[in-house]
C-alpha cells in the first residue's frame, strides 16, 4: 500500500494522473464550479492524488509551450540552458548568478547541504515533525540527528532549537512553513532566532511553500542572506509552479556555501525541457497569483466545512491540512486507498492526523464524502 508518499518522491512513485477535466478547471473557472457540484469517481488507474502536495493545475501554458518547443533539443546536453535558468532564478532575487545552486527538485539542493556541512561527529537540528529529507541523507553521512519536538500549537520551538545547537552543528533546518503542520515561523521569530545559532553551523530555511503565505506576520529570510553568511534559503518549482514531476530546485546563498555543495552535484541535473519551462514561469506575472488563490481559496472553503462538522485542523499557510482523525490514522488512509483516494502518510509523533493535499473543489468535495463514511465527525470527536 504506497502510503509512505512525500514532497520529492520518497517510498514508491506515484501512480496514476490528474484527468483532462483538472486541467480544464485551471483554465475555465465555470467548469470548476460546475465541476464542484458533483463528486468525481476514482479508479485505480486515474486515482485522486492528495497525498504529495501537488498542484492538480500544473504547469501555465507559457511553461507548457516552452517544454513542447525544448523536445528539438533533446539530443544535445544541457550546459547552457543551465546558465539560462541559473540567470533567470538569479535576476528574479536580485542576486548574482554566484548566489544560486540549481538541482533536480530541491531534494538534490537538501542531499547537496547534508553532503557538505555534516559527517561523523556532526549533528543537524530541526524539529520534529517536519520534511524529512534533511534527516534521510543526514543518516548517510552518520551525523547526528537532533529532533526538537514542536510547541503545543504544532509550530517551531526556535527557543529550543537554538540551545540544542553546539560546536559540531553542521546544520540547522527550518522548513518555512513546515510540512507536514502547515504553521509558519514568523518575520520577528525568525530575525530573533538566526543570530542564536553558532555562525559555524549553516541555517537553511526550506522555502518550498513560500508561494501560498498570506500571512503579513511572514517573512522569507531572503531578508537576511546579505548580512549572514551561513544562511541559505531553499526553493522549488514543484509546488505553486506545478512542476513535481519535471524536478528543477535551486538555493540562494554566499558563494561560498553554493560552492562547498556544488562539489556534490550531479552533473547536467537540470534538464532541457525544465529549464525552458522555468525560464517562461518566471516571466509569467499571473501564474503565481492566479493559483495561490485557486490553493487557498480551496484550502479556506474545506477549513470551514471541517469547522462546521466540528473537526479539529491545524491552520495552515501551504496547500495542505493536517485533520485530527481521532484514532491511528493507518488504516484511515488504507481506507481512502481502497477507495482510489491517496492521501497523506503517516507521521510517527503525530499517528492522529491526516494530512491531505489541497486539490481542485471536485477532488476535495469526493475527499470529504470519503472522510465522513470512514471517520464520521461524532466519531473522530469523541475519540480526540
Amino acid at each position: 500500500m504506497p502510503t509512505n508518499f512525500t514532497r520529492r518522491q520518497f517510498g514508491r512513485a506515484l501512480g496514476g494522473a490528474v484527468g483532462a477535466a483538472l486541467v480544464a478547471e485551471s483554465i475555465t473557472p465555470r467548469a470548476a464550479n460546475a465541476a464542484a457540484a458533483r463528486l468525481l469517481e476514482p479508479t485505480a488507474e486515474n486515482p485522486i492524488l492528495l497525498n504529495s502536495n501537488e498542484n492538480p493545475y500544473g504547469p501555465s501554458q507559457c511553461a507548457r509551450d516552452a517544454m513542447t518547443r525544448a523536445q528539438d533539443f533533446a539530443a544535445r546536453y544541457p550546459d547552457d540552458v543551465e546558465e539560462k535558468v541559473q540567470r533567470a532564478i538569479a535576476q528574479a532575487h536580485s542576486v548574482g548568478t554566484e548566489n544560486i545552486l540549481l538541482g533536480c527538485g530541491s531534494g538534490e539542493i537538501l542531499r547537496m547541504a547534508d553532503l557538505a556541512f555534516l559527517a561523523p561527529g556532526k549533528n543537524v537540528v530541526a524539529t520534529e515533525p517536519t520534511f524529512e529529507a534533511v534527516l534521510h541523507y543526514a543518516a548517510v553521512t552518520k551525523a547526528e540527528a537532533r529532533k526538537v519536538p514542536q510547541t503545543a500549537d504544532y509550530r517551531h520551538d526556535l527557543t529550543a532549537m537554538a540551545a540544542a545547537c553546539d560546536a559540531n552543528t553542521g546544520l540547522v533546518y527550518v522548513c518555512n512553513p513546515n510540512n507536514p503542520t502547515g504553521t509558519l515561523v514568523s518575520r520577528d521569530e525568525l530575525a530573533a532566532f538566526l543570530p542564536r545559532v553558532p555562525r559555524t553551523a549553516v541555517v537553511m530555511v526550506d522555502e518550498a511553500y513560500h508561494h501560498f503565505v498570506e500571512d503579513p506576520a511572514y517573512a522569507s529570510a531572503e531578508s537576511w542572506l546579505r548580512r549572514m553568511p551561513n544562511l541559505m534559503v531553499v526553493r522549488t518549482f514543484s509546488k505553486v509552479y506545478g512542476m513535481a514531476g519535471m524536478r528543477l530546485g535551486y538555493a540562494i546563498a554566499a558563494p561560498e556555501l553554493v560552492r562547498a555543495m556544488r562539489v556534490h552535484r550531479f552533473a547536467n541535473n537540470v534538464n532541457y525541457a525544465v529549464a525552458e519551462a522555468v525560464v517562461a514561469s518566471l516571466a509569467d506575472a499571473n501564474h503565481v497569483p492566479h493559483h495561490r488563490k485557486l490553493n487557498n481559496d480551496t484550502r479556506r472553503w474545506l477549513c470551514q466545512e471541517l469547522e462546521r462538522e466540528g473537526r479539529r485542523h491545524i491552520a495552515s499557510h501551504t496547500s495542505f491540512v493536517m485533520i485530527e482523525v481521532g484514532r491511528e490514522v493507518a488504516p484511515i488512509i488504507e481506507a481512502f486507498y481502497r477507495r482510489h483516494v491517496h492521501v497523506g502518510r503517516r507521521f510517527p509523533s503525530m499517528p492522529h492526523w491526516l494530512r491531505i493535499s489541497i486539490g481542485t473543489r471536485a477532488e476535495m468535495q469526493t475527499f470529504l464524502a470519503g472522510l465522513r463514511d470512514i471517520v464520521p465527525a461524532a466519531v473522530a470527536a469523541r475519540a480526540a
